[in-house]
């Protein structure tokens, strides 16, 4: 008969994370990025545990972090690592039988009452021997133990001064990395995928390259921009403070039921149609279009936005125009419905019939082997980073074998997932491999939705689901932004580029487009259906363009680490429905210039008020100690404030509308208070004028 083998080992450690699907798919992080590393660890009866994060870098080498209790009573313990390197990394949580905690808590009750006081000291004698022969400790740490085991042994020593010597900061200080355990117990080992930077943390710009540089004649013909035209752009996207360059499809377009101005069935000649109905007589997925410059004029467009700084990404859409060279070619690879015709796209009421979807079902062979041809077409041309159309409508099955075996040839690789669909569907694509995804960020404009999403992001799913939070697309204009006006789009960039580490604007953001089509929610004259020129440097010179601020945005976003990380997102309360609260907070130990960093975001999302009200911080969130005062200084107008933990706010939705707050660890150098003495600062009044002169004021 077999032996029945428990599953549960001698110190129960149980819900260990980061971990996606019991380790089924790696968790994530990327180069930088501080992970939340823990479990749940306990033991029957009263003795104490311990547990000890063991983390494996892409080399093998082995480092050992303490995990510490969080919450009074439930077990749980955690630690924060930083991962600074690319690669596949692993971790198993080590836990065990405390036995000098053990020793202690019951030492520090029985020796004060002279209860068993020799036999206290007789244990202590025994676990310090034990300590000072374990060939694995520091030897400074064996000597130390050595000489205690004989201390706490000699009756001749008072038993107040044995029990000092066996409590003292030399021994906790020599226990802190090398405790004195027994009944090791460990977790399995689980998977860590950490990915390049790129990959958390960048700031994305989507224009469509034909707009830029396109012009119209007096008979209202059009010509095209060329990558050459879009070109000039690039210097200016870069100025603003983006890392990458999203293209939508660069590829030939088909002219059967192309749409027309405002996705209408009627066209006129010259009507360029929608990027996204690929294929034509130019050619497919793996041509450009010949009005843009053809492949050579990409290579020359994707070597200048790297000289400026950008990484160009490119759409990724698997379907197909009418005209595509895969309907006459391979008629297996769509839907024949039983009138003969092929289907085209649908999602009620919209309809697409310029765009025929692929049926991966029919010759899932020949289809897996054409993506991988085209994904690899594109990477040799020098594209590291795809945005996927619609990988919802897609079999997950194939996305996983498809990045998988891409992310085996080339790890640098990002994939973001335009996914827009239920939570199980839009999590499990993140699980198989994409790298990111957009949200529902969009449709969450309140303090209570925003306050969920943010949390959840943070806090839920970012073990495997890494949000890109665009404050609008070619297909979504929210009536937020519709009807919010300038304020508006401030509150919305803001959130954004505070509330993720990734973040994205598509063209024409910065100038406030914001008249929709009647009956829909995107602008009206859609870019998907016409050439858009914008007249981007008269916006800036009459102060209309917002590209100033969103510049700003991406400098707070550079200067502050905390607000490139995830995970680190704490949400805050405030007296007032429309006053948004949350902080990020990264330890001195974990920046790059070894000292704090944490930022406070209050934003007023009405965008039609003024607002006063008070916030109420919890101040131990951004690593102060409670009651403490400090200086916090606005990122955005320079202002500045002496703080606690609760604090009057008032923010105007037609000045400032969102304060992004800096904290000061220093000591301030205005203060009269002594700082070798007083390490918190003195409440006073503010050093700038209580109101700036957009009528935003904090106190």
């Amino acid at each position: 008969m077999t032996e029945f083998v428990p599953a549960i080992g001698r110190i129960p450690i149980v819900d260990v994370y980061p971990s996606v699907s019991g380790g089924r798919w790696p968790a994530k992080a990327y180069a930088g990025e501080v992970v939340p590393f823990g479990a749940t660890v306990f033991r029957e009866g009263h003795d104490s545990v311990g547990a000890r994060l063991e983390l494996q870098d892409p080399a093998g080498v082995v480092s050992s972090f303490g995990l510490r209790m969080i919450g009074v009573g439930l077990d749980r313990y955690q630690t924060l690592a930083q991962l600074p390197t690319q690669g596949a990394w692993q971790f198993r949580i080590r836990a065990f039988s405390d036995d000098y905690d053990t020793w202690h808590h019951n030492a520090s009750i029985k020796v004060p009452a002279g209860i068993d006081v020799e036999l206290m000291f007789l244990i202590a004698a025994e676990l310090f021997g034990r300590a000072g022969a374990d060939t694995t400790r520091p030897a400074a740490g064996r000597t130390l133990f050595t000489q205690l085991a004989s201390t706490v042994a000699d009756t001749s020593v008072p038993a107040a001064d044995r029990y000092a010597a066996a409590t003292s900061d030399a021994v906790v200080d020599a226990l802190e990395n090398h405790p004195i355990a027994s009944l090791d117990t460990y977790s399995e080992w689980l998977p860590l995928n950490v990915e390049r930077q790129r990959a958390g943390f960048g700031s994305w710009y989507e224009f469509f390259p034909r707009s830029l540089g396109a012009t119209q004649s007096d008979d209202g013909t059009w010509t095209s921009g060329t990558f050459r035209t879009a070109a000039a752009r690039l210097p200016e996207v870069a100025a603003m403070g983006f890392d990458v360059l999203y293209l939508p499809p660069i590829h030939p377009i088909g002219e059967a039921f192309r749409k027309g101005p405002n996705n209408s069935l009627t066209t006129e000649p010259g009507d360029p149609g929608s990027p996204w109905a690929i294929g034509g007589a130019a050619g497919g997925h793996d041509a450009v279009h010949p009005d843009l410059g053809g492949m050579a004029q990409f290579r020359l467009f994707v070597q200048a936005a790297e000289q400026a700084g950008l990484e160009v990404a490119l759409d990724f859409a698997l379907q197909a125009s009418p005209d595509h060279p895969w309907v006459t070619e391979h008629p297996e690879w769509f839907t024949t419905l039983p009138d003969g015709s092929i289907a085209y796209a649908e999602n009620p009421p919209k309809k697409y019939q310029d765009i025929y979807p692929i049926n991966f079902d029919n010759d899932p062979s020949g289809i897996r082997a054409e993506a991988l041809r085209i994904i690899r077409f594109w990477i040799a041309a020098g594209v590291k980073i795809f945005r996927v159309d619609n990988p919802h409508t897609k079999p997950l099955d194939f996305w996983e074998w498809l990045i998988g075996t891409i992310t085996a040839e080339n790890p640098d690789i990002i994939w973001l997932a335009e996914a827009f669909t239920r939570p199980a569907l839009m999590q499990t694509l993140a699980k198989v491999g994409f790298t990111q995804s957009y949200t529902y960020f969009t449709w969450r404009n309140t303090k209570e939705e925003l306050e969920e999403f943010l949390d959840g992001l943070a806090h839920e799913t970012a073990a495997f689901f890494r949000p890109n939070l665009f404050v609008n697309t070619p297909d979504i204009l929210h009536a937020y932004l519709q009807f919010g006006g300038r304020p508006a789009y401030k509150i919305r960039a803001a959130i954004a580029a505070t509330g993720a580490p990734t973040w994205g604007v598509y063209s024409g953001y910065e100038l406030v487009e914001n008249v929709a089509r009647p009956g829909s929610e995107e602008n009206i004259d859609n870019e998907k259906y016409e050439y858009r020129p914008r007249d981007f440097a008269a916006a800036e010179a009459s102060g209309q363009s917002l590209a100033p601020y969103i510049t700003r945005l991406n400098q707070i976003r550079n200067e502050h680490p905390a607000l490139q990380q995830l995970r680190n997102l704490d949400i805050h309360a405030s007296d007032d429905d429309a006053i948004l609260v949350y902080s990020k907070y990264l330890a001195g130990e974990h920046t790059p210039s070894g000292r704090p960093d944490g930022i406070l975001v209050i934003a007023n999302v009405d965008p039609h008020s003024v607002r006063e009200t008070t916030v109420r911080l919890d101040v131990t969130k951004f690593g102060l100690e409670p009651g403490a005062t400090y200086r916090v200084t606005d990122q955005l107008t320079g202002d500045s404030w002496i703080w606690g933990a609760d604090n009057y706010v008032r923010l105007n939705a037609f000045g400032e509308p969102v304060h992004i707050l800096s904290v000061h660890y220093e000591p301030d150098p205005s203060s009269e208070a002594d700082a070798s003495t007083n390490p918190t600062l003195p409440t006073s009044t503010p050093t700038s004028t209580p109101t700036s002169p957009d009528g935003t004021d904090s106190h």
